[in-house]
């Protein structure tokens, strides 16, 4: 629905028969002109869960990103390659125009519900509260991101503005952002939207242009809780050409569950 600003509507998928699914890429999940980048591989990951047919989630995400289509109708094609007891794998084909814009590989499973992990080292719970603090204010009307960031749209985005500036100290970028979808709870797919939600870490070296994601791979740890989800973003090396990229959401119960880890393309100099 390209209209409504719903996630669950921006998610929705027409069976077509053979494993072929009709849908939009909805025109209020955008960054800029452009589709997000979260959303299409939340899109696949729809389309393989759907197609296997059973109660297992998408374990594991690896999407190259081929080109970025715009927002209007799209065709997503899967192909099971596995249906096992524990594990499916599925490969899905986002495409428009006849083009393929997105290659995804979907691993299948049941991922991990309210047992406490044998070890864990969750940076985001030091750092974030449940909540946003009070007076951080979401992207909308007057924000400084408010025409780029479409998504705001259709959730409540809280970036913590004061995260995103240069680093003169030499230490690493690190975003934080408290993110939900408006009118309904967070579910698995837009835990995984939530994966690629900061603007580029490039922002900390002052390249703040169109940054385009090549390859994104996504975890699934854990079904999200109903509440705000806090989002890390981090990176380990910003080069002259390629930039790693690493998100971790965690839900108001802290417990982690997304990670994401993509390459993309240093903006070029303003």
């Amino acid at each position: 629905m390209t209209g409504s600003t719903l996630f669950t509507d921006a998610m929705a998928l027409t069976p077509a028969g053979d494993g072929v699914y009709h849908g939009e890429l909805n025109e209020h999940w955008t960054i800029g002109p452009k589709v997000h980048g979260g959303a299409m591989l939340a899109l696949c990951a729809n389309a393989a869960r759907t197609e296997l047919g059973a109660s297992a989630q998408p374990l594991a995400i690896s999407g190259n990103f081929l080109w970025a289509p715009d927002p209007g109708p799209m065709q997503v094609v899967t192909t099971v390659r596995k249906r096992g007891r524990r594990i499916g794998l599925v490969d899905v084909e986002l495409r428009q125009e006849d083009r393929i814009a997105v290659t995804v590989s979907v691993t299948l499973g049941e991922p991990e519900h309210h047992v406490p992990p044998l070890l864990s080292f969750n940076p985001v719970v030091p750092l974030m509260t449940p909540e946003p603090p009070p007076g951080l204010e979401p992207i909308g009307p007057g924000h400084p991101m408010e025409h780029v960031v479409h998504l705001a749209h259709g959730c409540d985005i809280r970036p913590a503005l004061h995260t995103m500036g240069p680093r003169t100290d030499g230490g690493p970028p690190v975003f934080e952002y408290w993110v939900r979808p408006k009118g309904v709870a967070p579910d698995v797919l837009f835990a995984l939207l939530c994966g690629d939600v900061s603007a580029p870490v490039t922002f900390a070296v002052e390249r703040t242009g169109w940054a385009p994601t090549v390859q994104l791979t996504a975890y699934l740890r854990a079904l999200p809780a109903d509440g705000w989800l806090r989002v890390m973003c981090t990176s380990v090396q910003i080069g002259q050409d390629w930039f790693d990229e690493d998100h971790i959401v965690v839900d108001c119960e802290g417990r982690i569950i997304v990670q994401t880890r993509q390459l993309a393309m240093v903006p070029a100099r303003g």
